[in-house]
């Protein structure tokens, strides 16, 4: 699982015009899933997400009681090493990849309760933010 964690000011996905998730300050999060993912990575990733200090004064998003705005992205397992385009072989397919995202989501909002807001799965998304630093993390389970 890898996550691209970024500290903004505001956020926010739109779908159709639409816009469906929307936080304040706090964290975007882009994440891809791999096809061996489970369980544990969901835990180290959602306690990455929560407890890591990349707010202003060193705090956690969990501390400041900011917000978590989390979109699917199999592009994060992208491989480009060989000619122009992409293989997405690496990314999990959405019927394994959405319950892990999910997942994800479920345990930001019941085991640190945080605030989260999401896109939609597998749908065309447009992404704002502004980040805020700018501070951006990769996250690897």
């Amino acid at each position: 699982m890898r996550a691209v964690i970024q500290r903004v000011t505001r956020a926010n996905v739109t779908v159709d015009g639409q816009v469906v998730g929307e936080i304040g300050p706090g964290l975007c999060v882009l994440l891809g899933v791999a096809h061996e993912d489970g369980e544990r990575e969901v835990a180290t990733v959602a306690r990455k997400i929560a407890q890591l200090r990349i707010m202003e004064e060193e705090k956690s998003v969990q501390e400041t009681d900011g917000g978590v705005l989390v979109i699917s992205q199999f592009t994060l397992y992208g491989k480009t090493k060989k000619g122009r385009r992409p293989s997405w072989v690496e990314a999990a397919p959405g019927p394994v990849a959405e319950p892990l995202v999910d997942a994800v989501v479920t345990t930001l909002r019941e085991d640190y309760q945080l605030e989260v807001a999401t896109g939609r799965f597998g749908a065309n998304m447009q992404v704002e933010l502004v980040n805020d630093g700018p501070v951006t993390v990769l996250v690897e389970a």
